[in-house]
């Protein structure tokens, strides 16, 4: 196995990455694979963050909180979001890879609170940071926060994995057979085009402090092994 390209990375892990087979909620063989993918990564020498969604727990709730004050509904989220962070830490515990959850909102029993030097100096001893809750404000997403973590940790890379697609179509894939593939574009044209990588924030954030981003799908066991070797899988988006 060739020596790995990049030194440290963040991956943004869907919440529904976390489903598996299910309508919702969280299986424990997925996220079991997921760790074992990390501690593959990890094992090569690669510093480590993640920043997790909770699409799998909040789609449950959507109905709970239909009609709700915006606001309340994404502090809903960003509970949901430590719910995962936890989740996948005791999976990666389990496998020897030591870990800590910083959370942007204050959980002081379950998670330190995000303090960026703190999360840097985890980094550098090697243990994975998982960054639980988002960016800790209402109206900003779980794409924004990954955006925003990997600039502030001084990421090489955000590494966007998605959940059943290859990378970046022209349209939905799933709703739109005709959709082409597209291996490498512009994070400026991706706005332009309005193709869903992410959030225009997130994207612009990234498109500003020139963080490229390599959107993969999650499914293929050996695909962030193989990024972290310089193979090009899924969509590189250019900044």
């Amino acid at each position: 196995m060739t020596d790995p390209v990049f030194k440290r990375v963040l991956i943004k892990l869907s919440g529904e990455a976390l489903m598996g087979p299910l309508d919702y909620g969280t299986d424990p063989a997925t996220v079991g694979s997921i760790a074992d993918q990390l501690k593959a990564v990890h094992d090569r020498g690669v510093q480590i963050a993640v920043v997790l969604g909770a699409g799998n727990i909040y789609r449950g709730l959507s109905a709970a909180a239909e009609g709700m004050d915006r606001a309340t509904g994404d502090y809903m989220g960003m509970l949901a979001i430590v719910l995962n962070a936890l989740t996948l830490q005791d999976a990666l515990e389990k496998r020897g890879v030591h870990t800590r959850v910083q959370s942007a909102i204050t959980i002081s029993e379950v998670a330190e609170p995000y303090i960026r030097r703190r999360a840097m100096r985890h980094l550098e001893k090697d243990r994975i940071v998982i960054f639980a809750a988002g960016t800790g404000n209402p109206f900003f997403t779980s794409d924004t926060a990954a955006a925003l973590r990997a600039i502030e940790m001084n990421a090489e890379v955000l590494l966007m994995a998605k959940n059943g697609v290859e990378g970046i179509y022209t349209a939905d894939p799933n709703k739109d057979p005709a959709a082409e593939f597209i291996p490498e574009i512009t994070a400026r044209e991706a706005l332009q085009r309005d193709l869903k990588v992410m959030d225009s924030n997130a994207l612009a954030l990234c498109m500003d402090n020139h963080l490229p981003i390599h959107v993969f799908n999650m499914a293929d066991d050996s695909n962030i092994n193989r990024i972290i070797s310089g193979d090009r899988v899924g969509t590189l988006v250019t900044t």
